[in-house]
């Protein structure tokens, strides 16, 4: 079975919302609702990850203090693949600018974000807060 390392980073803004990002082509009955994130680089470390995700991603600088919020497994024998995903939290505002991959983003609440169509270890991790 594949191993990859995949590290997501749930943004909160001054107000208590939180950063969503929308992908340009949903899955087909997947979800289309996101956090900044993505799959590590053979010898990168996590917070390099981060760093090139958010910047891809959203255009952003990751210039502030990060915090593990979450560790789980995603075991997909079906396609024969395990992914340890690692979810952070950080706290700042910056202007977004979207690269290619997603058509849309939102700054809403935790409880407005379990109303969009996420995937359920997202969800999981917005129940836990």
């Amino acid at each position: 079975m594949k191993l990859q390392v995949g590290v997501k980073l749930l943004i909160k803004n001054g107000t208590g919302q939180y950063l969503f990002i929308q992908r340009s082509e949903a899955l087909t009955g997947g979800p289309d609702w996101d956090i900044p994130g993505g799959r590590i680089n053979p010898s990168e470390r996590l917070r390099d990850a981060l760093t090139r995700e958010l910047k891809e991603e959203v255009g952003i600088d990751l210039d502030s203090k990060i915090k593990l919020l979450e560790a789980q497994d995603i075991i997909r024998p079906e396609i024969d693949l395990h992914v340890v995903r690692l979810t952070y939290t950080a706290e700042f505002e910056k202007d977004i600018k979207l690269g290619t991959e997603h058509k849309d983003f939102t700054w809403i609440t935790q409880q407005e974000a379990l109303d969009l169509n996420l995937d359920p270890y997202l969800r999981e991790v917005l129940e836990a807060l």
